[in-house]
């Protein structure tokens, strides 16, 4: 028999274990991390070229010195020389010149003359076609930058960035009112406001107009997944309706619990079907109290409130915040996609349209 023929493959003296398991899984988690790091590196590396590829076309006046179909030309000068690199069509360079001015043009970048530009670090690890999609519909760079982090930090695929981009979160996003200015350290404020938004979009949930604020929790409770997603990286979910009992006999269940792992902190949340009032602010208070008491322990940060209502009017909020001592914010929620639905069963069918007609 040589070496070429057909054979069984013989494993040996082999025996497996839980301990070879264990061994075989981490080394399949190390490959996929390099694997990763590798598709990184070369993602870095072709958007250096479009990013050097931009800046000679400004610096060098492309257009005017060599004629409007100078970039198509460049295009199939360069697919025919690197046949095996994909990312040369005409389309791509042409995105790169467009990508390169619209960032030129930001403050925060442009710390070198614009011939000198170098493209910022967190490009690298962006996809091309979200760079494509950044700058094709925001409107100016801070806007992008925005997504830009966002997208780096949380890994958002380039569906979900067309998502958040169509219902302008960054204009969301610290929006709700809070007193965490007054009542938490500089550090920790900045970044309790960031991960709150106005509003929360609960389009996933299958609710009509009239629902309850049982509905409204029972339905974020069997939704959580979607639920957590809206609310943004780092909440964890711990509870909904933990019964919280005094010594004198009173009990008390507020809505849900969360722990938000940057924060380092717990998070209550109270939901209301209606318009804010004053006294919805001293329940919520009441149980961020309750959070520090019986939850936090020495490693966490205090405890925060967030109430996610109806509607909400920002002076009745703002008063309603002025003696507590608390961190609290007030959001509001939008379910417009069930509003689409309740409309389109409140209208007649083509059928019954059609024998009005006639």
């Amino acid at each position: 028999m040589t070496q070429n023929d057909p054979s069984f493959l013989k494993r040996g003296n082999f025996v497996v274990d839980n301990n070879y398991k264990m061994w075989l899984v981490e080394l399949k988690q190390r490959l996929q991390s390099y694997q990763l790091k590798a598709a990184v590196k070369v993602n870095s590396a072709m958007l250096e070229f479009y990013w050097s590829l931009g800046r000679d076309i400004v610096a060098l006046k492309a257009q005017q010195s060599w004629g409007s179909g100078v970039i198509e030309q460049l295009s199939l000068d360069l697919k025919e020389t690197f046949t095996n690199i994909k990312g040369l069509s005409y389309t791509n360079l042409k995105y790169a010149s467009q990508w390169y001015r619209f960032y030129s043009q930001s403050d925060t970048i442009r710390q070198q003359p614009v011939g000198e530009l170098q493209m910022p670090e967190l490009f690298g690890v962006v996809p091309w076609g979200h760079h494509i999609e950044i700058i094709s519909k925001c409107k100016d760079t801070d806007e992008a930058m925005f997504y830009l982090k966002r997208t780096a930090d949380e890994g958002w695929s380039r569906s979900y960035l067309t998502e958040m981009i169509k219902r302008n979160l960054y204009e969301e996003v610290g929006h709700a009112i809070t007193n965490f200015d007054d009542h938490l350290p500089l550090p920790q404020s900045l970044l309790a406001k960031e991960i709150l938004k106005d509003p929360y979009h609960f389009d996933f949930l299958e609710l009509n107009e009239q629902h309850t604020e049982r509905q409204l929790e029972d339905a974020l409770a069997h939704n959580i997944s979607r639920f957590l997603l809206e609310l943004g990286k780092g909440f964890a979910f711990v509870g909904r309706q933990m019964e919280l009992r005094m010594p004198g006999g009173q009990t008390f269940f507020p809505d849900m619990i969360f722990y938000h792992t940057k924060l380092k902190c717990y998070v209550a949340i109270e939901l209301k079907v209606v318009e804010f009032i004053p006294e919805f602010a001293g329940k919520l208070n009441f149980y961020v109290s309750a959070a520090d008491h019986l939850l936090k322990d020495s490693n966490d940060n205090p405890s925060i409130g967030l109430l996610i209502c109806k509607s909400k009017d920002e002076t009745v909020v703002k008063w309603s915040f002025q003696d507590i001592k608390k961190p609290l914010g007030v959001a509001a929620y939008e379910l417009q996609a069930v509003f689409d639905k309740t409309l389109k069963e409140t209208l007649p069918a083509i059928e019954d349209i059609e024998k009005a007609l006639d």
